[in-house]
């Protein structure tokens, strides 16, 4: 074996041996959040489309 090798798995060892803090993974991820807020915003325009067709509608004459 060459010496780079051996470092790096004596490196990778140790690493391993030190037991890394966990990460703290709660939350969404990135692009789940951008579905959520799109989907929001047309769930928004949707309502505001349908309160504008519903007042244009209430005023026409019969």
């Amino acid at each position: 074996m060459r010496l780079a090798h051996i470092t790096h798995v004596l490196v990778g060892v140790l690493v391993m041996i030190q037991d890394p803090q966990r990460r703290d993974e709660r939350g969404l991820s990135q692009s789940a959040e951008n579905a959520i807020l799109i989907a929001g915003s047309v769930a928004v325009a949707v309502a505001i489309v349908a309160a504008i067709r519903a007042f244009v509608l209430s005023r026409l004459p019969s």
